[in-house]
């Protein structure tokens, strides 16, 4: 009887128990549209257990306790916490835009914004919307902490230039683009497909490895939502683009004047007897400058059923530039599709494609600088045919009626990709991403004559042709294990290989005697086959990438964060025993306001630690282990002279790519519930084995044979250490009124640690005759400029005798108005050894700020940009006696005491025109980038006509620069050693749009 009661006890109290506790199922939907939203990521409050949603928005959890509380987050949408009172709990999300910020793509997976370690930063689709770019690179320039945008011309379709926390390296400072996966590019993408660009600043991203010293660019692109309706978005923009600046030069009369008192000094005849009828004479500026039109079209499909959601767009984008608009312009054409179909509950495959065409014609880019030069008095059809400008200047407008050339390409890219979830918690993805890309590039050089003896002249007529195909294919296959013990230990594993081929096929070819002198007759095949002067050349490459990677995860009670990578990479453009390599880092984190002490705090809601640190890779150089035939050689054959090929430049077998090592410190804290919000960090880089071409090396090897060279060499180390601060303060936040304030600034320093054998590195060009502007050399930072160093004018002839003689400089003798040079190494003398640190090309500070508000139906937003700490070359002068001259003339020495800054003016053989700091302005400036007013219309009123959305809006695109620089825009930069050099470039434009949103 004992027993059966025991027995009886027993049951009733595993009743009990199992009473207490239930098994839950049900549907998550989106609230606006029931759309079934599969990932969403369900956790049973205060534990680490929980699930997700699958393909079908489906979840089900066992033996949960009744009165438990289950936490709903999915991306894009407000958390939701529901009580647990019954078995079916069917679940509708609303959508937040506060709530995408907590989502962040990394390499190979995403994690929340709150459990990631790295440093990051994001652009949203809002950001995108606002500022219209045309590249979306140029979206990042302000918007985020780290990143400079800069263009290397304001030319439409002009390259963009990014760089991650400055330039580190000699060669290339571009950062990796992975576009939903596979390796792409911003350009060749309709900014309106894209839903966030995520921005990998540190050591994380050395899952990327060789490749990722450079920082990483992640790029989403939308898609559609499953069980949804198919919903039609057209947007569309048009724009009046103009110049935003017009340089200050002579008019006839000021011109006439100034050569009059130059011919005077140097004792010979005025080349103007007669000035008073002269007038203002031509402006070339006027003739070169244009209103230009700027359009776009955007349409896109987008939905889904119950296995299938699908993204469909095209668009049409055509840009004239604000220059010679007939021969200077851009169209870009893409067709965008994204699928994603469920095989099965386990089994998913999607499609990824985007075909895009580009052409685009352009000219030679000393086009503005002849109209800078070429002299007011001629008339606008007036070629200078006695050469008085000099051999080296031409009529602008002539030059431009004989340029012609053209730039074609179409590509597709995109990837396909399988995932498969076996078991619960595990993840694998095999996907194939490629990239084909078709370019055939055309120009033509007619019969030419402005003038005796003009270098642009051309006695023959030429065409030009180029045809290349490249190809990208990368097949990468990882799995993803996450898994959680004892409620408070999560980990999560991931595994994986990449291999990678590029491919290039390329044709070179020139041909002379065009038929007819024409354009429509420029090809190839209709020149003279006969000529000895044709040539066809070609190019090919090919290189392959083989790699290993593995990333740990791992968090103690969601609030003490690890992660640790490595990756192995092999890459075949190195000699065999210097192609493989290990990257790796570890990353930290430290969610301090989880802690007891700080968890029931006001004023702080969040708050964490966190630091990271590892070791990337930057991929340059190409078969540098090998010799290559391109030399040129004179060989002996029966007694006679053969001209042929011979080695080029020397192979070095133990060449390799550059490695970063990289230090991050950061901080992210957020206040008074989450309304004011700080991201601090402090960073590190040092960039070790810099590749510096034509490296000088001892011996009796052939080199200075024409066409020969130095081998290139891992020789030069850098350093580069910054800050970051980004603040972001919601001050106002109500149904009918919103306001937002956003502000973030970088500093970062450049300095070369060490270069071999304490060699230099030059670069850059600086008008005829002087030497080399630019430099990298140990104690300075990379591609700083190496010149003279001012010292006001020599106002007597007693000062002139009283300071070190300057004749080692060229001239052979000076006079009172010129421009007196510091003796640096106080030698005795002025010479070429007394060049020192004259500017640095890369700014030492990027800020941005952007304020955002909303009231009722009208929104409102603007950005800023700033540069600060940044010099450029003022290079768009040319030295001749006759040709115009900046404004600034007209301040010039003219006696004792007229000036202390300009010199006098004279057509005797000086050392005013070398290279020094009268040359050598500050370029720091403040940008407004964007300013922009929009209205939607009532939704009540658009239901009548069938529609959901209208918003009309109107803005302006880099409205206003505020800086001391003379030149057209001191945003227009690039490279590295030889940046900032300006020689009348292509300024960026204004643009003053209108546009129109509606959705169907």
């Amino acid at each position: 009887m004992r027993k059966k009661v025991i027995l009886l006890l027993l049951l009733l109290v595993a009743f009990c128990v199992k009473a207490q506790t239930i098994n839950v199922k049900g549907v998550v939907k989106d609230a606006k549209s029931g759309d079934l939203l599969p990932g969403v990521s369900i956790i049973i409050k205060g534990t680490t257990i929980g699930t997700e949603t699958d393909f079908d928005g489906q979840f089900s959890l066992s033996n949960v306790k009744e009165g438990a509380t289950l936490v709903f987050n999915y991306l894009g949408f407000s958390q939701k916490e529901v009580i647990v009172n019954q078995q079916v709990i069917n679940i509708s999300l609303e959508e937040s835009a506060e709530a995408l910020d907590e989502i962040v793509v990394v390499g190979y997976g995403r994690q929340k914004r709150k459990d990631v370690t790295g440093s990051v930063s994001i652009v949203g689709e809002e950001t995108l919307e606002v500022l219209k770019p045309i590249d979306a690179t140029t979206a990042l320039q302000g918007t985020t902490s780290g990143v400079a945008v800069n263009l290397s011309s304001g030319a439409p379709g002009a390259k963009v230039n990014i760089l991650i926390r400055g330039v580190s390296s000699n060669t290339n400072n571009q950062p990796l683009t992975i576009v939903d996966g596979y390796e792409g590019d911003l350009n060749s993408i309709n900014p309106n497909d894209i839903e966030s660009i995520t921005v990998l600043k540190d050591a994380q991203a050395a899952i990327y490895g060789i490749k990722g010293a450079n920082g990483v660019v992640l790029v989403t692109t939308k898609i559609g939502s499953k069980n949804k309706k198919a919903t039609v978005k057209y947007d569309t923009y048009a724009a009046i683009q103009q110049t935003t600046k017009r340089l200050d030069y002579l008019n006839a009369t000021e011109y006439a004047l100034v050569l009059n008192e130059a011919y005077a000094a140097s004792g010979q005849s005025l080349p103007f007897s007669n000035v008073s009828q002269l007038g203002t004479g031509t402006d070339w500026q006027d003739q070169l400058f244009n209103n230009a039109l700027l359009m776009n079209h955007n349409i896109s499909l987008s939905g889904g059923g119950e296995n299938v959601k699908y993204f469909v767009s095209a668009s049409r984008t055509e840009q004239d530039g604000i220059i010679a608009k007939e021969k200077s312009n851009f169209v870009r054409n893409n067709i965008k599709l994204n699928l994603g179909v469920d095989i099965s509950k386990k089994l998913n495959f999607s499609l990824i494609a985007n075909y895009y065409t580009s052409a685009s014609q352009g000219f030679d880019g000393s086009l503005l600088f002849n109209g800078l030069n070429y002299a007011p008095t001629f008339g606008v059809d007036e070629d200078d045919t006695n050469n008085f400008l000099g051999i080296e200047v031409v009529n602008p407008l002539s030059l431009l009626s004989n340029t012609y050339g053209e730039n074609n390409g179409n590509g597709i890219e995109g990837n396909f990709k399988l995932q498969y979830k076996p078991i619960e918690g595990l993840n694998v993805v095999s996907r194939v991403g490629y990239k084909i890309y078709n370019e055939k590039q055309r120009s033509f050089t007619p019969i030419q004559n402005y003038g005796s003896s003009k270098v642009y002249n051309q006695t023959q007529s030429s065409v030009y042709q180029f045809k290349a195909t490249s190809t990208r294919v990368l097949w990468e296959t990882f799995a993803t294990y996450t898994k959680s013990f004892d409620e408070t230990h999560n980990t999560s594993i991931t595994l994986g290989t990449s291999v990678q081929n590029d491919l290039f096929d390329g044709i070179y070819a020139t041909g002379f005697d065009v038929p007819n002198n024409s354009y429509e007759f420029a090809d190839i095949s209709l020149t003279n086959s006969q000529s000895e002067q044709r040539s066809i050349n070609t190019g090919n490459g090919d290189v392959r990438l083989t790699s290993y990677f593995g990333r740990v995860q791992y968090d103690y009670k969601g609030k003490y964060l690890f992660s640790g990578l490595i990756r192995r990479d092999g890459a075949s453009v190195f000699a065999e025993d210097q192609r493989v390599d290990n990257f790796w880092s570890v990353t930290t984190g430290w969610k301090m306001s989880d802690e007891n002490f700080l968890k029931d705090n006001k004023t702080i809601s969040f708050l964490k630690l966190r630091a990271s640190y590892g070791t990337l890779g930057n991929l340059v150089g190409d078969n540098l282990y090998r010799s290559l035939l391109n030399g040129e050689g004179t060989y002996v054959f029966d007694g006679s002279l053969v001209d042929g090929t011979a080695q080029g430049g020397l192979p070095n077998p133990l060449a390799t790519w550059e490695t970063a090592e990289k230090l991050d410190i950061g901080l992210d804290i957020n206040l008074f519930d989450d309304k004011l919000s700080f991201v601090a960090d402090y960073f590190e880089e040092t960039r070790k084995d810099l590749l510096i071409q034509n490296f000088p090396v001892s011996g009796l090897l052939g080199a200075g044979a024409a066409g020969g060279a130095n081998p290139t060499v891992n020789a030069g180390t850098s350093k580069n250490t910054g800050a970051e601060l980004a603040i972001n303060y919601k001050a106002i936040s109500s149904d009918d009124l919103t306001l937002n304030f956003g502000y973030n600034v970088t500093y970062v320093k450049n300095n070369v640690t060490d270069v071999l054998d304490d060699a230099f590195v030059e670069g850059g060009g600086f008008a005829i005759g002087n030497l080399a502007p630019s430099r990298m050399e140990v104690g300075q930072p990379i591609g700083y400029f190496y010149g003279l160093v001012t010292d006001g004018i020599f106002q007597t002839q007693a000062e002139v005798d009283a300071h070190p003689s300057q004749s080692g400089l060229g001239a052979s003798s000076t006079s009172p108005g010129d421009i007196r040079y510091k003796d640096t190494n106080n030698d005795g003398v002025v010479d070429f050894d007394d060049r020192v640190n004259i500017g640095n090309p890369q700014a030492d500070f990027y800020m941005g700020f952007n304020i955002s508000a909303t009231y009722k139906n009208w929104d409102f937003t603007t950005y800023l940009y700033a540069e600060l700490g940044k010099d450029m070359v003022r290079n768009f002068e040319r030295f001749l006696p006759n040709v115009n001259k900046p404004a600034y003339y007209l301040d010039r020495w003219t006696g004792p005491g007229t000036s202390n800054s300009v010199p006098r003016l004279t057509n005797d053989a000086t050392n005013n025109k070398l290279f020094s700091d009268f040359f050598v302005e500050d370029a720091s400036f403040l940008r407004l980038q964007n300013i922009q007013l929009g209205y939607n219309f009532a939704p009540e009123l658009l239901e009548k006509v069938g529609l959901s959305k209208v918003r009309l809006y109107t803005s302006i695109n880099n409205l206003f620069t505020i800086t001391e620089y003379t030149g057209f825009d001191p945003s227009i930069n690039g490279g590295a050693i030889g940046a900032g050099i300006d020689s009348g470039n292509y300024p960026s434009a204004r643009q003053f749009l209108i546009g129109l949103n509606v959705t169907f």
